[in-house]
Order: structure tokens, then sequence, then C-alpha cells
């Protein structure tokens, strides 16, 4: 049997091809406008994300010199720090420097011994004994001048004695412990030390040198 429209009466062929009118939209709006709007909002919603990134981007942009003045304030800092506490110990210059301040308040260092390191988290704390000659007078000049290093170093442990035969520009003998610190390059675990048996202690820094 074949059907036809033209057999049915006018109100059916309307109502007819409404019907087919709203499938055919139906199936359109199904499978082409539908993912057309999903693939617009989701552009939309990358649209509006990469103009968020942009304007963090302008954003940073315009603190960027700030930023860089910050960095150049801090690498100052840590070279200034540097400078107090050095990265690496190094026992020749400072016996170098004990040496020419010994030298320039007329006391003569007998002996210099330094001592295992003791680790504390951010630094390193390198006691080293020392046996020192002169005079009373000379002595104090001495730790005067060594407290003037860039350098710090703290004097702790003084004992003096006066000589059996004292000389014009000889007349005790001193030991003591300087102490000087090392920046570490990684910090340690908190609580961590390093001092190995018969390491002598130190007192933490002071606001000793320049």
């Amino acid at each position: 049997m074949q059907l036809t429209l033209t057999k049915l009466p006018w109100y059916a062929q309307v109502g007819a091809f409404v019907v087919l009118a709203l499938v055919g939209c139906g199936v359109f709006y199904y499978y082409y406008e539908m993912p057309v709007r999903a693939d617009m909002t989701s552009r939309e919603q990358q649209l509006t994300a990469l103009k968020g990134d942009i304007t963090k981007g302008l954003t940073t942009a315009k603190k960027l010199p700030e930023f860089r003045s910050q960095v150049s304030d801090l690498e100052g800092r840590l070279a200034n720090l540097k400078a107090i506490l050095p990265e690496a110990k190094d026992a020749a210059d400072l016996l170098n420097r004990m040496q020419t301040v010994a030298a320039q308040s007329n006391m003569t260092i007998k002996g210099f011994k330094p001592a295992p390191t003791v680790t504390k988290q951010l630094h390193a704390e390198w006691p080293i004994t020392l046996e020192l000659e002169g005079t009373y007078h000379n002595l104090a000049t001495f730790f005067d001048r060594v407290g003037k290093f860039t350098r710090i170093v703290n004097i702790n442990g003084l004992d003096v004695k006066g000589k059996d035969k004292p000389e014009p520009n000889s007349t005790i003998t001193a030991t003591c412990v300087a102490t000087t610190f090392v920046l570490l390059d990684k910090p340690s675990a908190p609580g961590g030390r390093g001092a190995a048996p018969g390491g002598r202690g130190a007192a933490p820094p002071a606001g000793r040198g320049a």
C-alpha cells in the first residue's frame, strides 16, 4: 500500500508538514546546533581563562622592575653575609690574618690548633685554640684588632699566665679559643651537630666584626 500526502485532507497535510518540520528542526538542533553551542561554550571558557592569564602576566610584568630590585638587594645582602660567614673554612687564610694582627700587636702565636666544627642549622662553628705570648697590653690590642675583622671571630676560654722569666716584650702566655663561623651551602636538619669527640663548644655568633 502506497501512502501519499496528496490523498489526505488539507488539514492533515498541513499537520504532517508541521510534524516533519519539527522533526527536522529537532534533528538539526540535536546533531548540529548542540555540538556547535557546546564548542562555543568551551571556547568562551578558554578565552576567559586566557584573558585571566594575560591579565596576570601584565600585572607581573609591571612588577618585574620591583622584583629585579628585590633580587639585587638580596644578592647584595648575601654577598655581605658571605663576607661575615664564608661558605668554606680556610685555615691558611685565617692563620695568615691572625699572624698579621699578632705582629701588628707585638704578639707571637705559638700555637694554632683548629678543632672539629660544630654544625648548626644554617652555619657551622669552627673553634681554633690559640697559644699566644706577649704582654697584657699587647694581648688587649690583639683582641681589639681581631674584633674588627670582617669575618666574625668570637674569643672565649681565655687563660692568661705570667711567665716565670719575663722579658721586656714577653711577660705572659695566654691560651684561648677563637671561634669563627662558616655558612652552610645546605641547611642541616634541626638539632644536627657535627662535633667530633673532644671538640670544644663555642658561643653563638655575637655582633663582633664590622
